[in-house]
């Protein structure tokens, strides 16, 4: 009769605590509801649509768009107004007499003047050609008299011989400038994610590590109410009874340590990827994962072409040529040759300057050529060669290890499978073991230890889990980013920026 009793007792017993733990959840599931649930997708979109890196990565965007923009204007035909309005003088100067003797004497005068030219070069030969008209106006105050002169029509050229171009090289490069931005721009974004991955399986980890610390928490609390019976009947030693009571304590502590850890990756979380900290959110396990293979020479192709990287290394070799080239321009025969046609004329009125002007020619070759610089230039020149084989080295050596990391991620990736297939059976085994061995505890069939090994394989087998979904994850989003391609849908990566809707190239 007594058994009989006991049982009853603890059958009561248990009975109370399942309909407590159920009301719990179901409490606790209300208070989800209320919860702002995010996949891994969610964060990235987020991150990718409204974080603090994307508004720096676009205005970078932008600030090189425009340094393009100022570049092709500069090749553009330009119209310059340009002049002196006006120029009061009042001095003594000194001026040379016919007999040689020098005499000072009184100026007073006011001119104006101004040139409208039409400006234009020529990137390929490095060429200034001009069209222009000049106009002055003088007012001599000692004689009381005012002159007009100008040029109503001028046109000319400065050609420089054996001169470094700058405008050819810059031709070359500049377009390689911008076509590496917006390639880093893709670049950029794709980091985002990758970043925004890394710091969702972060606060993925501790979510799970918390609700696993809350959950033993609350089994090893119930685990110590039976304890109670138990001992009120005699059917534990004090030795066990303490112990439960070590593990309730543990888990309290470490259930406290897991919410403190919580917090702070919630905030990093929320920084990043710009939410509001007043948000209550809660991460979704990303369980839907399309394993796929991955061709490597496709993605290498597509890393060769869409990636900055290319265009960067072959800007490097432009580079270095066009250094080499002006050491070597700038240590021998530099010459210009200049020349210009056009009508001027002087009169008394300003009508007069256009009646029957004359005409002017200019035509001119001024040279420039060391005689004795110590070997300076020959060093220089030296020096740029030097630097040149340098670079075509690094490029190699650089262009090689790219091949060989894209490659190399991708084998990777494609053993990710089956680490995460293994790892997930190994959680779903750990986590249905800890359940049998809850029940057998409770029963009275294993000790407090063998429940504790339960409980933290359990917890091994879950982040273990966990920690093989961010390293697959993190390895598809950094082959997107070596790649700039979606393998998913067999496209390559492209955004736009907002900051230049209504923009032309």
């Amino acid at each position: 009769m007594l058994n009989s009793m006991k049982i009853l007792t603890l059958c009561s017993f248990l009975l109370f605590s399942l309909t407590f733990r159920i009301s719990a959840q179901n409490t606790g599931s209300k208070k989800d509801t209320a919860k702002l649930g995010l996949s891994l997708r969610n964060v990235v979109e987020l991150a990718n649509n409204q974080s603090s890196a994307l508004k720096y990565a676009q205005n970078q965007h932008v600030s090189y768009y425009w340094r393009y923009r100022n570049f092709t204007k500069q090749f553009l035909p330009n119209l310059v107004l340009s002049g002196t309005l006006p120029n009061y003088t009042q001095s003594t100067v000194p001026v040379t007499q016919p007999d040689g003797s020098i005499e000072f004497k009184q100026v007073a005068y006011l001119s104006n003047s101004s040139n409208l030219s039409l400006n234009q070069y020529i990137p390929l030969t490095g060429t200034q050609i001009y069209a222009s008209t000049t106009f002055a106006r003088v007012q001599d105050y000692n004689k009381s008299s005012t002159t007009f002169s100008g040029s109503p029509f001028s046109i000319g050229f400065n050609q420089p011989i054996f001169a470094y171009n700058w405008m050819k090289w810059s031709k070359k490069t500049e377009p390689m400038v911008y076509d590496e931005s917006q390639k880093n721009f893709i670049q950029t974004i794709e980091g985002i994610a990758y970043t925004a991955t890394s710091y969702f399986f972060n606060y993925l980890r501790i979510q799970t590590n918390f609700n696993l610390a809350k959950s033993s928490y609350d089994n090893s609390s119930d685990n110590l109410k039976i304890a109670r019976i138990k001992k009120k009947l005699g059917q534990i030693s004090e030795n066990d009874f303490s112990r439960i009571e070590l593990s309730v304590l543990n888990a309290q502590k470490s259930m406290n340590s897991a919410k403190m850890d919580l917090k702070n990756a919630d905030f990093s979380l929320k920084s990043y990827i710009g939410l509001d900290q007043k948000e209550n959110i809660e991460l979704q396990m990303p369980l839907l994962i399309t394993l796929f293979d991955i061709d490597p020479q496709q993605a290498l192709k597509e890393a060769r072409e869409n990636r900055s990287e290319q265009v960067y290394y072959e800007r490097r070799l432009i580079t270095a040529e066009s250094q080499l080239t002006q050491a070597k321009r700038s240590s021998g025969l530099n010459a210009t040759l200049s020349g210009n046609y056009g009508l001027t004329n002087s009169a008394e009125t300003f009508p007069g300057i256009y009646n029957q002007p004359l005409q002017q020619r200019m035509f001119q070759l001024t040279f420039s050529l060391p005689i004795l610089d110590w070997g300076k230039a020959a060093s220089s020149v030296k020096m740029a060669e030097s630097n040149r084989d340098l670079v075509s080295f690094d490029v190699k050596q650089s262009l090689e290890d790219f091949d060989r990391g894209v490659i190399v991620q991708v084998e990777q990736f494609g053993l990710l499978k089956d680490q995460l297939k293994t790892a997930e059976e190994a959680d779903k085994v750990a986590a249905n073991g800890y359940i049998i061995a809850l029940k057998k505890f409770q029963n009275g069939e294993i000790t407090i230890t063998d429940m504790n090994i339960a409980s933290s394989e359990r917890v091994t087998a879950k982040l273990d889990y966990i920690n093989s979904l961010a390293t697959y994850w993190l390895a598809y989003y950094r082959l997107r980013m070596l790649t700039l391609y979606d393998f998913e849908l067999n496209q390559k990566i492209y955004y736009t920026n907002p900051m230049l809707k209504g923009q032309t190239k």
